[in-house]
Parts: structure tokens; C-alpha cells; sequence
């Protein structure tokens, strides 16, 4: 026995046909990279080196960015305005719908409003028509003047159409509540001047009826009370700002109506009503 080889035809039987077959790894296998002398894998750290002209032949090299480059202009980000918050939310955001606050209860002040202006509105009438016409046993308008001048008043007869006419005047808007702090301060200044004249009736300080001055000063200051308070919601003047929050307005028609009264009486009169 050799170790010669032997040729594959003789090793096939006899009366069967023999040739070449092509067969897939009769062909050398390609070699990657193919070996050359300016292209071979990187086999040591040298080789890896990326500063080599090998290395750049071989591994891919990340470009770096430099700003300004004119080989590709710079990519601008846009920013999706729908996802940003606002500057100031509270500024942007829809407004809070303002309700109007619900009118607070007054209760029976309305009610207790209109009793107290019937009441003085409805004393200061019939006193008055009483002066004016003479009606349920009054003196009439001559003698209320006679009245006013043995009192001491100037002017005695202008003096008692106006008492007689603003007594009337003021009483009957009171009672409907029209111009009530006008009507109100009307009343006032003529209770001022027969609360001076009762007083200077009786010698010192005197209240209780039948001499004192218990009536007119009660009805005085109940017109007082109606200037700051108004008239209510029960009233032609119910509507009106200052009929159901009197505020400065209220107190400046009060101040007039005392300033009225002590006025008339100061010059018209001029006696010391405490003596």
C-alpha cells in the first residue's frame, strides 16, 4: 500500500460514466477583504490607530460638527406653540363669570320704615292743615300769624305761610315717600322753631306735656331718624341708591334741616329759648 493518490476516474465503477462535476467549493472562497497590498484587517493596536491612513481606510469615521458649516446647513428646531404654557395663565385664562351677589334680606326694616314715616308724614299733615286752613279747630292761617307775632317773630306773616305750607309739604311726601330727605328736613326745621317756641313759654328746661317739650322734640327727632335711614323699598323713592344706603348725601340734608330751624329762629327770633 502507497500513499499515492489516485486519480478519481479510476475509482469509479466500471461502465459508468465519469466526468468533472462542478460543485460550489471547487472555486476558492472569496476572501474579505481581499488581500492586497494597500487594503488588509487591522491585526495589531498600531493598526487601529485612527490618526493612520489605514485606519481611515478601514473603520468609518464620525463627522464632526462644526458650526457655520457651508457643507450642510443647520437644522432649526420650531417649537409647537400648542403644548407651551402661557407667559402669565391667570392673564389668559378664561374669566371667572361674575355672579351678582344675591340682595340681602332686609326683613321688616321696609316695614317698620314706612310705619314711622306715616306716622310723623301723617302728624306733621293734620298739624299743618290745621295752621293752613283752620281745619278741625285750628287758628287758620290769620291766627297762626297772630300766634308767631306775639311770640316775638319777624316777619310774622311770611313766617306762617311758610311753617303752615311746609308742615303740609313735608308731611304728605313723607307719607308717599318722595323726596324724603328734603320732606324730612322740612319737618325738622319747623319742630326746631315749636320746640323753641314751647320753651320760651315755660321759664327753664321742660319736657313733659302738657307745658313741656316732650312732642315736638319726639317728632323732631324721629325726622332726624328718617333722614339717615331713608324712606325703604316701600316707598316712591324705594329705587333710589341713597333711599336704601343714605350715606353722606343723608347727612348733609340733615345738617341743612337743623342749620334751617336754628337760622329762622336766630333771626327771626333772636330770644333765648333756655332762659
Amino acid at each position: 500500500m502507497t500513499d499515492e493518490r489516485k486519480d478519481p476516474s479510476e475509482l469509479s465503477e466500471p461502465g459508468v460514466a465519469t466526468g468533472k462535476v462542478s460543485s460550489p467549493y471547487d472555486s476558492p472562497t472569496e476572501q474579505f477583504p481581499p488581500v492586497n497590498a494597500g487594503n488588509s484587517l487591522p491585526r495589531t493596536d498600531d493598526d487601529l490607530d485612527f490618526g493612520s491612513a489605514q485606519a481611515n481606510s478601514v473603520t468609518e469615521q464620525i463627522p464632526t460638527y462644526r458650526p457655520g458649516s457651508p457643507d450642510k446647513p443647520t437644522e432649526v428646531l420650531t417649537r409647537d406653540t400648542a403644548y407651551e404654557m402661557p407667559a402669565d395663565p391667570v392673564a389668559v385664562a378664561d374669566p371667572i363669570p361674575v355672579t351678582e351677589e344675591p340682595r340681602p334680606s332686609r326683613g321688616t326694616l321696609d316695614l317698620g320704615l314706612l310705619a314711622l314715616r306715616l306716622a310723623v308724614g301723617g302728624t306733621a299733615l293734620v298739624h299743618g292743615l290745621q295752621k293752613l286752613t283752620g281745619i278741625w279747630n285750628g287758628p287758620g292761617l290769620g291766627g297762626f300769624e297772630t300766634m308767631l307775632a306775639e311770640a316775638g317773630f319777624e316777619q310774622a306773616k311770611l313766617l306762617a305761610i311758610l311753617g303752615a305750607v311746609g308742615e303740609v309739604a313735608g308731611g304728605a311726601l313723607l307719607i308717599v315717600g318722595l323726596l324724603t330727605p328734603i320732606a324730612a328736613a322740612s319737618v325738622l326745621a319747623v319742630m326746631i322753631n315749636a320746640w323753641a317756641l314751647r320753651q320760651l313759654a315755660e321759664p327753664g328746661l321742660e319736657y313733659f306735656a302738657p307745658s313741656g317739650t316732650e312732642y315736638e322734640m319726639l317728632l323732631g327727632i324721629c325726622a332726624g331718624v328718617i333722614i339717615l335711614t331713608g324712606p325703604g323699598r316701600i316707598a316712591l323713592d324705594g329705587r333710589r341708591g341713597w333711599a336704601k344706603r343714605p350715606f353722606i348725601g343723608s347727612l348733609v340734608v340733615l345738617i341743612l334741616g337743623i342749620g334751617a330751624g336754628v337760622c329762622t329762629w336766630i333771626f327771626l327770633n333772636g330770644a333765648n329759648p333756655l332762659i
